[in-house]
């Protein structure tokens, strides 16, 4: 259900010519919808005429039959986005467009830099204009100012440029590229629709449109694909750089559906349960989730248990991303726009819920205070990963330790503030056993501090830094 911890972008490309690419955009979107919710966009290109339709709001809002006809084409880029940089408006969402050698060139990425400030000053003194003020418009425009060789050349000289989390989509007239950071932090995968190529930041993203898996692309590949030359690839290696895919994809921010590492993420959620009940069972009456991801993870705990597993919270599916804040008297409102105990369930037993993290600890406190209002008798809080201690710096939205309730608090602590009966987090070695791989191919930084790619003493991350007036709040430590 997770209101506190949000992940940053979807991306999705295909070079398909005779195929409605537009179309099949905006399907791939659909299915990374859960990727973000702030704003969506598509660009296409036909015969080398780039066109170019995004706004704020929900894919299904965005789009509609008639602008979906309009756009015919060889080949598009799609883009969902929840803001990790820059605030939420027009102009910093995506694909962002800017012209190179006479063409024009559309990007949508996923993830976060590190070094955002100083290449935005270079090329602010080289004479570039920025209209927005995300990382993803200092990308965009490192590979338009790059004036020698074609895209593939100008995007090899960006990604030597950038460091941080990047998985990205960018397409000029006549062809499209996707590519990822050296280190992997976030997905991309590649596809085959018919013989074309697709680029999809998760395997959901080709199954809606019954493109075939092909495989992951490569921590620091850059794969294009153009009518001239078909499908090309090659890889920018990094010195000290290891593989480092977010954790948090396979506890929480991909679909559980979706396909990594070869692990069904909804598999490997179950796992993660089994192992909970493992660490710490409880004498209980019923299992029950946070939906929608607790439930993989509550199942593989009842299935562990033996104790019956059930919904006691109902989820109304309608409603998505508000901006309308309700006061502190009617926060409870909130959660209950989004969850509702069925009161003559939970009544009078014992609840393992479980939920897949705790961010802040608001969120949690309203629902144990919701589940005993509603006349649970007690409340055993299981959570599918470690205490979040430390903050995210490739794209999550959680900058500071100060937010991060698990960074000042022991486990007792928390759970005394969330109002439950028992707390307890999967450890990381729980965690790492459940996903069936070794530690070295992920970041694991929020959880033990550990960053893979080295953040700069001076960089304090700020979701505003690059605003102007009041939008420009200052940045905790």
């Amino acid at each position: 259900m997770h209101t506190d911890l949000q992940d940053s972008c979807g991306v999705f490309g295909i070079h398909a010519p005779g195929h409605d690419v537009a179309r099949l955009t905006f399907f791939g979107l659909y299915a990374l919808q859960h990727r973000g919710q702030e704003s969506a966009g598509i660009a296409v290109a036909d015969h080398g005429q780039v066109t170019v339709i995004k706004d704020l709001g929900l894919v299904s809002q965005v789009f509609n039959e008639q602008m979906l006809q309009s756009l015919s084409g060889q080949h598009a880029i799609g883009h969902v986005r929840y803001s990790t940089t820059g605030s939420s408006h027009w102009a910093n969402s995506q694909p962002l467009v800017r012209s190179r050698n006479g063409d024009v060139i559309a990007l949508g990425h996923n993830g976060n830099l590190v070094n955002t400030t100083e290449l935005r000053d270079e090329l602010l003194a080289q004479g570039v204009k920025f209209a927005g003020t995300t990382d993803t418009e200092v990308i965009t425009a490192l590979i338009a100012h790059e004036a020698e060789g074609d895209l593939l050349g100008a995007v090899r000289k960006a990604v030597t440029k950038i460091r941080g989390a990047f998985s990205a989509a960018v397409m000029s007239g006549n062809a499209v590229v996707g590519f990822r950071d050296p280190y992997g932090v976030r997905p991309l995968c590649l596809g085959d629709y018919e013989g074309n190529p697709v680029f999809s930041s998760e395997t959901s993203g080709l199954d809606i449109i019954g493109a075939d898996f092909v495989r992951e692309i490569q921590p620091g590949e850059i794969v294009i694909a153009d009518a001239e030359h078909g499908l090309r690839s090659e890889r920018v290696e990094l010195q000290g750089a290891r593989p480092a895919l977010c954790i948090f994809e396979f506890i929480y921010f991909a679909r559980p559906d979706s396909v990594m590492h070869g692990k069904t993420l909804h598999a490997v959620r179950q796992e993660m349960g089994r192992q909970l009940w493992r660490e710490a069972p409880v004498e209980a009456d019923l299992v029950i989730p946070v939906p929608d991801t607790g439930m993989p993870a509550a199942i593989g705990c009842a299935a562990e248990s033996g104790i019956p597993y059930t919904e006691g919270l109902i989820k109304n599916r309608y409603v998505h991303r508000t901006f309308i804040q309700p006061d502190d008297n009617l926060r409870q409102v909130g959660i209950r726009m989004k969850l509702n105990p069925l009161t003559s369930v939970i009544r009078g037993k014992r609840l393992v819920v479980v939920d897949d993290s705790i961010v802040r600890g608001n969120t949690t406190r309203r629902l144990v205070r919701m589940l005993l209002d509603a006349g649970a008798a007690e409340v055993h809080l299981r959570i599918s990963s470690p205490p979040i201690q430390w903050p995210c710096f490739y794209g999550i939205d959680m900058a500071t330790r100060s937010e991060l309730i698990a960074s000042y608090n022991s486990v007792e602590q928390v759970r005394d503030h969330v109002g439950a009966t028992s707390l307890h987090y999967l450890t990381l070695d729980g965690l790492q056993a459940s996903t069936g791989l070794p530690r070295d191919q992920f970041c694991r930084a929020c959880f033990d501090g550990a960053y893979p790619i080295a953040v700069p003493e001076e960089y304090a991350m700020c979701k505003m830094r690059f605003e102007k007036g009041d939008a420009a709040a200052p940045c905790d430590p």
